[in-house]
C-alpha cells in the first residue's frame, strides 16, 4: 500500500510539471514571435511553479530541471539583441520588475549571465549584485536551488586566469569571493532545513537534507577548479574561510560532509602544506561528527599521494606530517570524551597505515602508534567487542603485511603489549597469523632474544591462558595450532652453535610450560632441532676447558634426555622411545658410547614399564632392533648386553608370529656388512633355528587345530589364516637363511636350506597346494634357480640345492 504522503507528492509534482509545460508552450510561441514582453510574462509564470512548498527535495529537483531546460532557450533569446531590440543594460533592469521575487531572481540570474558575457560591465559587479540579491529568498529548498542555478550559469564566467572576463579591475580574488559567499549562504540555508518541521519529523528532514548536500558541495568543487587558486591563496584565504563556515555552522551533518568535500576536491599537495590548519579544525567539530572517518580519509588520501610519487616523501618529513597527524588524533580523542574504543582504534589503524606507506623505514613511528593504542586501552579489560577486536587485529597485521618479515615486528616493543588486550580466542588467531607470516616469507628467527619475544607473542598457542582450559578446545583446531607451532620451531636456526643452544634452551622453557597435551606435538621438533645442532658439532666429543664452556654434543644430549623424559608424564611412551632411539643414533655418529648406551637403556625401560599394548610392543621392538643393528660405537660388552635384551624380549612377545619375526630380525644384530662389522655366524644360526622352531610350533598348532572336529565356520576361517601365516613364517625364515648363506656365513650350510625347501614343499602339498601356487615361495625358488644358472662362486654354492 502506497502512503498518502507519497501519493500527494506525485500528484503535486504532476500538477507542477503540467503547469510548466503549459507556460513553456506559450513561452516558446512568444520567443518564436520575438515578443519580449510575452516571453517575460510566460517565463515568470512558469518559474512561479518553483514557489511551491509541498514537494520533497527529490520531487522539487525534478520540477526544477523542467524549468531549467526551458531557461536555456530564454537565455539564447536574451543574447540576440536583434530579436528583442532591448539593450542588455535595459533588459537587466526590466526583469527586476517581475511580480514575485523567486521568478524575478531566476530571470535576473539568466539575464545577468548574458550581461557578463557582453563585457559591458565588470563581471565582478554583476556577480556581486546577483549573489547579494539572492538573499531575498530565505526558504531553504527554494533558496538552495536558486543559488545552485546562479552557480551553474556563472561557472564559465568567473574571472579566472586565462578567462575572457579577466582583466582590468577583475581578478581571481573576485571569483573566489563570489563562490565563497554563495557557498556560505547555501550552507546556512541547508543547515536551516533541520528547523523547518516538527521534531517528530527530524529523521525525515535529515534524509531530505542529505539528498541536497551535493548542491552545497558543488561550490567547493568550483573553487578547486579555479586555476588562479594557487597554494598561497588556498592557504591564506580559501581554506580558512571554508573551515570558518564549517566550524561555525555547528551542524554535525554539514560538518562531516563539508570536511569530506574539502579532502576530496582539493589537491593532495595543498592538503600536505596546510595540514596543520585542516587538523586544527577537527577537534572543534561537534562531538557527534564522525571525525575518525574524516581523518581516516585524509590519511588515506595523503598516503596514496606518497605512494604515487616518491619524490614528495621529503615534503612529508619537512612538514612533520606524522607528528601533526598523531597530535591531532590525540586531541580529537581527548575532545570527544564519549568516543568509543572502536572509534579510537580505527583512527590508530589509519595512522599506522599512513605511517607504513609514507615512512616505512621509521620503526619508531610504528612503535609510537602502537604505544598510543596501548595508552588508550590501559586500565581496560580484554576486548570483548568484535568490532574493536577486528581493529586491533588489523593494527597488528599491518606491520606483518608491509614488511613481509616478522622479525621486524619483533623489534617493536609495544607490539606484544597490544596483543595482550585481545581475548584468548582472538589472541590465538593472531598468533596463527604471525606463524603463517613467518612461513610465507620464510623469515629467519636467529637469536634467543627474538625467540623469546616471538614465543611471548604466540603464548596463546603455547600454554593455557587465564580462564581457558585445553579440554574446552576443539580437537581438530587444537591439533592444527600445535602443528603450526611445530613447523615454526623448524624455522628457528643460527649457524653459531652457542646462539643456537641459547635458542633451544629458550624454546624448551616455553614449550615445557604448555601442559601434557601439547608436549607430544612440540617436543619432537625441539628434539630434532637439537639433533641438527649435534650433527653440526659432530666430532666434538668432550668439554673444552676455559672460562666459558663451549657448546658440545654432551651438553645437548643432557638437555635432550631431560626433555624427552617429560613425555613419560603425558603419557606418550611410544613417541618417547622413538626419540630416545633417534638420540642414540646421533650419539653413535658422535662416537659417544656412554651416552648412546644411556639412551638405549631409557628406551628399554620405557618398553618394559610403559608399553603394554602387544601391537605397540612389536613396533617398538622392531625399532630397537633396527636402530641397534646400525650402531657401531658399542664395545663388545655393551653390545652383547643390548643384543641379549632385544633377543630376550623378542622371544617373550605374546603371539608366535610376532615372536618369530622379531627373533629372525635379531639375527641381523650378529652379522653387519660394514668393513669392521660383526660377523658371528653361530649366533646368527642360533637365531634362525630359534625362529624356525617358533614357526614349526605355530605350524603344528595350526595342524592340530585343522584336524580337530567341529565344523564352526568362524573357527575354520581363523584356522585357514593361522595355517597360511605359520607357513609364511617358515618361508620368511628360509629367506633369512639364504641371505646369510649368500653373505658367506659358514654356519649356514646347504643341507639346512635344502631341508627348509623340502619342509615348505611338503606342507604345501599336504594342504593340496602346489609349490608354484604360493607366490612368495615360488619367487624364492626362482631366485635359487637364478643363482645356480648365474655361475661363478655363488653358482657353485647354490648348485647342490635342489628345487
Amino acid at each position: 500500500m502506497i502512503p498518502d504522503g507519497i501519493e500527494d507528492d506525485d500528484k503535486w509534482l504532476a500538477e507542477g510539471i503540467a503547469a510548466i509545460r503549459l507556460q513553456a508552450f506559450y513561452l516558446h510561441r512568444a520567443l518564436d514571435a520575438n515578443n519580449l514582453r510575452e516571453a517575460l510574462k510566460y517565463s515568470a509564470q512558469m518559474l512561479s511553479e518553483l514557489r511551491t512548498s509541498k514537494l520533497s527535495p527529490h520531487k522539487y529537483y525534478e520540477l526544477y530541471m523542467r524549468a531549467f531546460d526551458e531557461l536555456k532557450s530564454l537565455e539564447m533569446f536574451f543574447k540576440d539583441e536583434s530579436r528583442h531590440g532591448v539593450s542588455i543594460v535595459d533588459l537587466y533592469e526590466l526583469v527586476q520588475h517581475a511580480g514575485n521575487i523567486l521568478p524575478r531572481l531566476y530571470l535576473l540570474c539568466t539575464v545577468g549571465s548574458v550581461y557578463i558575457n557582453s563585457k559591458e560591465v565588470p563581471a565582478k559587479d554583476v556577480l556581486k549584485d546577483l549573489v547579494e540579491m539572492c538573499r531575498g529568498v530565505q526558504h531553504p529548498i527554494r533558496g538552495l536551488f536558486l543559488r545552485s542555478y546562479l552557480s551553474q550559469v556563472s561557472r564559465d564566467k568567473l574571472t579566472d586566469i586565462g578567462s575572457h572576463y579577466e582583466g582590468g579591475d577583475d581578478n581571481v580574488m573576485d571569483a573566489v569571493d563570489f563562490v565563497l559567499q554563495n557557498f556560505t549562504e547555501m550552507n546556512k540555508l541547508w543547515v536551516r532545513m533541520q528547523h523547518q518541521g516538527p521534531h517528530q519529523m527530524k529523521e525525515k528532514l535529515e534524509k531530505e537534507r542529505n539528498e541536497l548536500r551535493d548542491l552545497v558541495g558543488k561550490n567547493l568543487h568550483v573553487l578547486s577548479q579555479i586555476e588562479g587558486v594557487d597554494l598561497e591563496m588556498y592557504k591564506d584565504t580559501v581554506l580558512p574561510r571554508v573551515l570558518e563556515q564549517v566550524v561555525d555552522c555547528k551542524d554535525d551533518l554539514a560538518q562531516y560532509y563539508l570536511m569530506e568535500c574539502i579532502i576530496q576536491v582539493f589537491p593532495d599537495d595543498y592538503h600536505l602544506q596546510t595540514l596543520e590548519t585542516l587538523l586544527n579544525a577537527c577537534p572543534q567539530l561537534q562531538p557527534t561528527v564522525d571525525t575518525k572517518t574524516v581523518l581516516s580519509q585524509l590519511m588515506g588520501r595523503l598516503s596514496n599521494y606518497a605512494a604515487s610519487n616518491v619524490d614528495v616523501l621529503p615534503e612529508f618529513l619537512q612538514v612533520e606530517a606524522f607528528t601533526k597527524l598523531s597530535s591531532a588524533i590525540g586531541r580529537v580523542i581527548e575532545a570527544q570524551a564519549d568516543m568509543s574504543i572502536v572509534g579510537a582504534l580505527t583512527l590508530y589503524v589509519s595512522l599506522l597505515t599512513f605511517t607504513l606507506r609514507v615512512h616505512p623505514d621509521r620503526l619508531d613511528y610504528v612503535d609510537q602508534v602502537l604505544g598510543a593504542c596501548v595508552k588508550k586501552l590501559s586500565g581496560k579489560p580484554k576486548l570483548q567487542d568484535n568490532r574493536a577486536t577486528k581493529q586491533v587485529v588489523a593494527l597488528l597485521s599491518a606491520p606483518l603485511e608491509k614488511y613481509n618479515d616478522t622479525v621486524t615486528a619483533l623489534t617493536l616493543s609495544n607490539y606484544p603489549r597490544v596483543m595482550d588486550y585481545l581475548d584468548n580466542g582472538t589472541n590465538k588467531v593472531m598468533a596463527m597469523v604471525i606463524i603463517e607470516s613467518i612461513m610465507k616469507n620464510n623469515s629467519c628467527i636467529s637469536t634467543a632474544d627474538k625467540v623469546e619475544v616471538l614465543f611471548e607473542l604466540i603464548k596463546g598457542l603455547i600454554k593455557d591462558l587465564d580462564g581457558t582450559s585445553v579440554d574446552e578446545l576443539d580437537k581438530e583446531d587444537f591439533e592444527d595450532e600445535q602443528n603450526a607451532v611445530a613447523r615454526l620451531i623448524h624455522m628457528l636456526y643460527n649457524d653459531d652453535p652457542e646462539e643456537m643452544l641459547k635458542m633451544i634452551r629458550t624454546l624448551r622453557k616455553h614449550i615445557m610450560s604448555g601442559g601434557p597435551r601439547r608436549l607430544r606435538f612440540t617436543i619432537p621438533p625441539l628434539v630434532f632441532s637439537a639433533l641438527r645442532l649435534v650433527r653440526q658439532l659432530q666430532g666434538q666429543g668432550g668439554d673444552v676447558a676455559g672460562e666459558e664452556v663451549p657448546t658440545t654434543p654432551k651438553k645437548i644430549f643432557q638437555l635432550l634426555n631431560q626433555t624427552i623424559e617429560a613425555l613419560s608424564y603425558v603419557p606418550s611412551p611410544e613417541l618417547a622411545l622413538r626419540l630416545y632411539l633417534q638420540c642414540a643414533e646421533a650419539a653413535n655418529d658422535c662416537d659417544l658410547e656412554p651416552i648412546a648406551y644411556e639412551f638405549f637403556t631409557e628406551a628399554f625401560v620405557l618398553y618394559e614399564e610403559e608399553i603394554a599394548d602387544s601391537k605397540a610392543q612389536v613396533t617398538a621392538l622392531h625399532l630397537i632392533i633396527g636402530t641397534l643393528q646400525r650402531m657401531h660405537v658399542f664395545g663388545v660388552e655393551n653390545r652383547d648386553t643390548l643384543t641379549h635384551k632385544a633377543t630376550g624380549y623378542s622371544a617373550k612377545l605374546l603371539k608366535k608370529p610376532d615372536q618369530c619375526r622379531a627373533v629372525y630380525a635379531c639375527s641381523h644384530l650378529f652379522w653387519v656388512d660394514d668393513q669392521d662389522g660383526i660377523r658371528d655366524g653361530e649366533r646368527v644360526l642360533l637365531c634362525l633355528k630359534r625362529a624356525l622352531r617358533i614357526a614349526n610350533a605355530a605350524q603344528q598348532m595350526a595342524s592340530v587345530a585343522r584336524g580337530s572336529s567341529g565344523p564352526v565356520t568362524l573357527f575354520v576361517e581363523i584356522l585357514n589364516k593361522s595355517v597360511q601365516l605359520s607357513l609364511h613364517l617358515i618361508e620368511v625364515t628360509l629367506i633369512r637363511y639364504l641371505y646369510f648363506f649368500e653373505k658367506g656365513n659358514i654356519n649356514i650350510v646347504n643341507a639346512a636350506i635344502q631341508g627348509l625347501v623340502e619342509l615348505i614343499t611338503n606342507e604345501l602339498q599336504s594342504d593340496s597346494t602346489t609349490p608354484t601356487s604360493d607366490p612368495f615361495f615360488s619367487s624364492t625358488l626362482r631366485y635359487i634357480q637364478f643363482q645356480k644358472q648365474k655361475g661363478g662362486v655363488l653358482g657353485e654354492k647354490f648348485a647342490s640345492i635342489k628345487v
